[in-house]
């Protein structure tokens, strides 16, 4: 249902801006206007490029190495797990792959492809959707801190693409609404959700 309820709210919101920026989008763009020029803006693409490209590559490639490790050991249900996370974080890094010809939406400002979703933003939450769901099955009690850690992250690769003018505000909402309803509507299709109570009722 959460999952559902996000999606909903991703495509409203889409349909809702797609011709036309929010008022808010107006005034936040005004207030970051022209920072990408100067040294915020230089940060920001410094910040931008390592959370939202290199963090989310170097995740998915773990993610893979990963798998392939349990399933060279014989340990079936890690790698189960793994390629079922795995498969998530997929769903959810495609948001943005085919949400933006979807809404067909312009930037800010002239920059290549088009706006909605963020596809940096919605890198960086899809893995945080994945580091949550390692820590559920793997290491429970790192779960809030995955969530945090994460929940930083992408606020803060959203305020990147805010400032360098790239992104209007509702793009990264957007992003964060859509990771949220693929990530738990596929993960509770899995059988990721909501926790590991199916994989210790399955047979070694």
């Amino acid at each position: 249902m959460p999952g559902t309820v996000c999606l909903g709210l991703f495509f409203a919101l889409g349909m809702t801006v797609a011709s036309h920026p929010a008022a808010v989008d107006m005034a936040v763009a005004s207030a970051f206007q022209g920072w990408w020029r100067a040294t915020p803006g230089r940060i920001s693409q410094v910040l931008s490029d390592l959370l939202g490209i290199v963090v989310p590559s170097v995740a998915a490639i773990a993610l893979v190495l990963a798998l392939f490790l349990r399933l060279y050991r014989g340990y079936r249900r890690d790698a189960s797990v793994l390629a079922r996370i795995a498969l998530v974080f997929g769903l959810c890094r495609l948001t943005s792959v085919l949400g933006k010809p979807l809404f067909v939406r312009a930037r800010p400002r002239s920059y290549p492809e088009f706006a909605y979703p963020s596809g940096h933003v919605v890198a960086i939450a899809g893995t945080g959707m994945a580091a949550v769901l390692l820590c559920v099955w793997f290491a429970p009690r790192l779960t809030r801190w995955a969530v945090l850690t994460f929940g930083v992250a992408t606020v803060m690769v959203a305020l990147t693409r805010l400032v360098l003018g790239v992104h209007w505000l509702t793009d990264t909402i957007g992003s964060v609404l859509a990771v949220l309803g693929i990530g738990l509507a596929a993960a509770s299709v899995v059988r990721l959700l909501p926790g590991p109570v199916h994989e210790r009722a399955l047979p070694a």
